[in-house]
């Protein structure tokens, strides 16, 4: 007979056991004995490792007992581990969840359980099990209507927080007084040269230019951003999100709260559709994404955004998309279907920022 734990620890997926499952359970309220479960590795995080628990009751389940469970942990590369815990990733991910989550209004998954070391950033988020809604694929892209899902969540995330100053009093929100920068312009020269020489010929002349631009002087980059605020995801893209339905998506629910802050409500929008939307598919829907986004932001009740801000605000999303592009090649484990996805990523940004003769503002 086991003996369930009073609260679950922080622990790997390979010490995961029937005692420690029943104590997630315990954690979400509900009261249960395990007679074994099965795990399995699922989706295609960088930073972040996702496994699947399928649980095999001892006698009847309770009605509201889940029958899996998703739990994330710190990368098992090595590279990618580091990365997470330099960066404040694995950290900032379980504060959303245990602060910011309630207040959110954007479509998030149930948190069992989270917790994470506060000196090691050691961590564990068990989730609910969103199956069998999609993953979506980065390299794939999304629908004009799938699109239109996405762009009414960003809107509820962003009226939730808008100009909301109770994010600088958090020092884990990115872009608050207190929140410490790892991201200095040095290093972004650094491996914007080192991207260069990994990658060679791959990356064209119009990419060049933008990277050149960025590396010579991030002063430009953040001007851009000046303006409203309000919480911003950072990396809105398919990848990390899930979709109901395949041809006619129901339902968006978003995951992979790592890189979150207090930033331009709009860059949540450039980034997405820049590498999201192929390029053809947004020069003819553009303005109708926008106002898809503009008017569910006014539903939701956020003040004004004025037009030059949300512009600036749109095309810096495109910068940013760029940017964390060569900045996560060059920190994360290196994988071929990660190569593809930042190339993906780093050219949509850039077909982007020239439609809008935008290919000066930063540099």
């Amino acid at each position: 007979m086991t003996t369930t734990l009073r609260k679950p620890d922080i622990r790997e997926p390979g010490d995961v056991d029937t005692t420690w499952l029943e104590a997630v359970l315990a954690a979400g309220g509900v009261e249960a004995r395990l007679a074994g479960f099965a795990a399995k590795k699922v989706g295609t995080g960088q930073i972040g490792d996702c496994v699947r628990f399928t649980l095999d009751y001892a006698g009847a389940a309770q009605p509201d007992a889940p029958k899996t469970l998703v739990g994330k942990f710190p990368s098992s590369g090595a590279e990618s581990r580091a990365t997470g815990r330099a960066l404040g990733n694995y950290h900032r991910e379980v504060k959303f969840y245990q602060v910011l989550q309630k207040r959110a209004r954007i479509a998030t998954p149930r948190c069992w359980f989270t917790d994470v070391n506060e000196e090691t950033h050691d961590f564990v988020l068990m989730m609910s099990d969103l199956s069998p809604a999609e993953q979506g694929d980065q390299l794939v892209g999304v629908t004009l209507e799938a699109a239109k899902l996405v762009l009414v969540e960003a809107a509820k995330l962003h009226a939730a927080y808008w100009k909301d100053d109770v994010l600088n009093g958090y020092s884990w929100v990115s872009g608050t007084p207190d929140a410490p920068n790892p991201v200095t312009p040095e290093l972004v020269a650094q491996l914007w040269q080192g991207f260069l020489l990994r990658y060679g010929d791959r990356v064209t002349p119009r990419a060049k230019r933008i990277g050149a631009a960025m590396a010579g002087d991030m002063s430009r980059y953040d001007a851009l951003r000046a303006g409203p605020r309000g919480l911003v995801h950072c990396d809105f893209r398919p990848d990390n999100m899930l979709f109901e339905g395949h041809d006619t998506p129901r339902r968006v629910t978003v995951v992979d709260w790592q890189s979150f802050a207090y930033g331009p409500p709009a860059s949540d929008v450039g980034y997405f559709i820049a590498g999201a939307v192929d390029p053809a598919l947004r020069r003819a829907n553009e303005h109708a994404l926008q106002a898809v986004y503009l008017e569910a932001l006014a539903r939701e009740g956020a003040g004004a955004y004025d037009a030059d801000a949300f512009r600036r605000h749109y095309v810096a999303g495109a910068y940013q998309h760029f940017l964390t592009a060569f900045f996560a090649a060059m920190v994360v484990t290196q994988t071929p279907r990660g190569d593809d996805m930042f190339f993906k990523m780093l050219n949509g940004a850039v077909d982007l920022i020239f439609d809008h003769g935008a290919e000066d503002w930063a540099g």
